[in-house]
């Protein structure tokens, strides 16, 4: 049987970039703002903070909730944002009448959703 000598340095390789992933963690809200636009339109503000390690690990977007868990809308984050951290995006949507708390959650490539959230009051339109 023939052993591949550089196959050590592969596997090695291989779980470095496993616990590498693993060490950039969860995706976290740590600020946010609802502001009225009018109409039920509002404006929210979401700043992540996230180990962002390239293109296989990153915040990939985040969620408006509602108190029970609906998921009122998302906000895409098109690219990792390896140096600018925290960042902050926004996003308009149109609440239904009724909601008055709401609940930012973000998402990472690799846990999905986790890390801190953050609620928050929704002004009167």
């Amino acid at each position: 049987m023939m052993i591949n000598a550089k196959a050590p340095a592969l596997l090695a390789l291989g779980l470095a970039a496993l616990i590498g992933a693993a060490n950039a963690g969860e995706a976290d809200v740590v600020d946010g703002k609802v502001t009225a636009l009018g109409d039920n339109r509002y404006r929210i503000d979401a700043t992540v903070l996230h180990a962002d390690e390239g293109w296989d690990h990153y915040a990939d977007r985040w969620d408006v909730l509602a108190a029970d868990g609906r998921v009122l809308g998302s906000r895409e984050l098109a690219h990792p944002h390896e140096n600018e951290q925290p960042f902050t995006r926004s996003l308009t949507l149109t609440l239904p009448e009724g909601i008055s708390v709401i609940r930012l959650q973000a998402h990472d490539s690799v846990h999905g959703l986790g890390g801190k959230t953050l609620e928050l009051a929704v002004p009167s339109p």
